[in-house]
């Protein structure tokens, strides 16, 4: 598969007919998190790393060139195969040309954090979507530790890292729970002299801590800090990354909704910093299920089936929201079809996803003859009814793969067909979307 990291140019539309139920036992793609961070501790370790289920998507794609492109041999992938020559903690090259991470803003924050140590410099760009998402909530952390990255006026790609910059102990409490922000400190903390330690304000996804003491580089956890030491070293693994629990809830919440529906979702990860959109569901009434629970490279994973039930409106709590931040365009699906009013709130960090998430998913569902209203840090919507039907029409995703996908499975209660535009980044994490989908009930279609 090819390893271009910038998504496709060309408008893909999807086309979704009314109805239908999802049926059947699936497997959906790697989990994106773990495919970016086992590529960069991989390439990081003294030794021969095996990775299997990476997510040949274009952001982890984009991670995956980025590192070639810094002198680690990568083969792969090959269906999910991908096997990583380390070259040690000091073993990066500098690269020829800026590194371009197309849409992947977990491959720029994250990068930030482990070149800012580095002896070279080089420069991080990204496509236009990546270039407008602000990049200070890194940035400014780093260059307490030491670290002066160059942005734009506004904060933002490109990065113009320096090498040669000596990092230092540093204390970090953020303001804001953001896994990416942890996981970048984290990181560039390998690099630096003595302690660094981030404290977050709410649990948020920890397979940066796990992945690191898989490969052998302790991590200390403090009720909510987490710290590492600087100065140690990376020991090559094998990772086993289990099907992605972000890409899995289109299907939960499709089941959910669309009546005579029964599937099974294979080997997807349950870490207990990702399951809001399970803990969610549940409190709607879903009729949702673990099964066959098991720990596979330091990772949680089960099955997950899912039947058809009358979801009701809830007050999504709090506490919930950093374990499901990925997962709300799906889950205001979800909403539209309960009984009742839904209410979130704690979700500011939504409007600067790759798109306004809650703009966007406002917009699209009032087209669809929702009462769904978008507040400062979250959405208040009306659900339809276990009865009640989404209206057609034509919608917009902004470019936004999760509100593509989310648009789609709303087709299993609308009343007439449901187009969706721009949906050329669906392929930046599911890229066989539309195919597992139809195969599983989806009456859906793609052209350009």
């Amino acid at each position: 598969m090819s390893t271009r990291p910038a998504s496709s140019t060309s408008n893909i539309i999807f086309t979704v007919e009314p109805g239908g139920a999802l049926n059947g036992r699936l497997r959906v793609p790697g989990d994106k998190s773990i495919s970016h961070r086992s590529i960069m501790l991989g390439s990081l370790a003294e030794g021969t790393t095996q990775i299997s289920g990476f997510l040949e998507g274009e952001d982890s794609l984009a991670t995956l060139k980025a590192f070639r492109q810094m002198g680690v041999e990568i083969e792969g992938p090959h269906r999910g195969r991908v096997t990583i020559h380390g070259v040690g903690m000091h073993g990066l090259k500098a690269p020829e040309s800026p590194l371009d991470l197309g849409n992947s803003g977990t491959s720029m924050r994250l990068l930030s954090g482990l070149l800012a140590g580095q002896k070279f410099q080089c420069v991080l760009t990204g496509d236009e979507s990546l270039s407008s998402r602000p990049m200070r909530r890194v940035t400014e952390p780093l260059l307490e530790m030491g670290a002066s990255i160059g942005t734009t006026e506004n904060g933002t790609a490109p990065l113009q890292i320096p090498g040669n910059q000596t990092l230092h102990s540093f204390h970090y409490t953020m303001d804001v729970a953001s896994a990416q922000v942890k996981s970048c400190l984290l990181l560039a903390g390998m690099y630096a002299e003595g302690r660094t330690c981030v404290t977050e304000p709410a649990p948020t996804r920890d397979h940066t801590e796990r992945m690191l003491g898989g490969f052998g580089y302790p991590v200390l956890r403090d009720d909510a800090t987490v710290c590492i030491e600087g100065g140690g070293k990376l020991i090559a693994t094998n990772v086993e990354v289990p099907a992605d629990i972000s890409s899995a809830a289109f299907f939960m919440v499709g089941a959910s909704i669309a009546k005579g529906s029964d599937i099974v979702l294979e080997h997807v990860g349950t870490n207990p910093t990702r399951t809001g959109v399970i803990n969610i569901l549940q409190q709607m009434g879903a009729d949702l299920t673990l099964e066959n629970e098991r720990v596979v490279s330091g990772e949680p994973v089960a099955d997950i089936r899912v039947r058809s039930a009358a979801l009701k409106g809830i007050r999504i709590p709090e506490d919930q929201v950093p374990l499901a931040i990925d997962e709300f365009p799906v889950l205001f699906v979800a909403a539209a079809c309960a009984e009742g009013e839904t209410v979130l709130t704690g979700a500011r960090e939504l409007r600067v996803k790759e798109s306004d998430r809650i703009q966007a998913m406002a917009d699209g569902l009032k087209i669809l003859g929702v009462d769904a209203r978008p507040t400062e840090d979250g959405m208040v919507i009306q659900g339809l009814g276990s009865e009640g039907l989404l209206g057609s029409g034509q919608v917009e995703s902004h470019g936004d793969h999760r509100i593509a996908m989310a648009f789609a499975m709303a087709a299993l209660r609308a009343t007439g067909p449901i187009t969706i535009d721009n949906c050329a980044n669906v392929n930046t994490s599911f890229p066989d979307f539309v195919g597992l989908a139809s195969r599983t009930g989806l009456h859906i279609k793609s052209k350009t």
